[in-house]
């Protein structure tokens, strides 16, 4: 399996960082795990909201693996469980689509470009998570279940 994580905003603070590199670490032994940062746009310097949020669309868009099945990470989206989340890994796997994309869009969402690339949503529950946190809990939960798919311990 292969999986790239696309997230808008760079991890500054050294705790992101190293949470991320642990769970990168980890999934080694079952999916090539790829994160492309794409740089966050100031609105202010970009004219606006819209057109800040169109340029990190049109930066994610690029970033996409041309074939991989695209998840959108948004709070609208479909919830799962745990183990939810690795059967659906699972099914997509068995399809023929081993090459999966996240997307972590910025502070004031995805461009409409990049909700029409998506080919499902998911969501974490309803609740907003900085996007530094939902980067570590994404690849927290990836790696939760790949040990899930395989029967080994962890996900208790």
């Amino acid at each position: 399996m292969r999986i790239t994580v696309v997230a808008v905003g760079k991890l500054k603070e050294r705790f992101w960082v190293e949470a991320c590199a642990e769970y990168l670490k980890r999934l080694k032994a079952y999916a090539k795990v790829e994160v492309k940062e794409i740089a966050d746009i100031d609105p202010a310097k970009a004219g606006g909201v819209d057109a800040a949020r169109d340029k990190e669309g049109t930066a994610i868009v690029a970033s996409l693996p041309e074939q991989s099945h695209v998840i959108l990470l948004a709070i609208e989206g479909k919830e799962r469980t745990s183990e939810g989340l690795a059967r659906r890994l699972d099914e997509l796997a068995l399809a023929g689509r081993s090459d999966i994309a996240f997307v972590i869009g910025g502070s004031d969402g995805v461009s409409d470009a990049v909700r029409a690339r998506a080919d499902e949503q998911l969501s974490f529950g309803r609740i907003t998570l900085p996007h530094n946190l939902a980067r570590v809990v994404l690849l927290e939960q990836v790696y939760r279940a790949c040990k899930i798919s395989r029967g080994e311990p962890y996900h208790k």
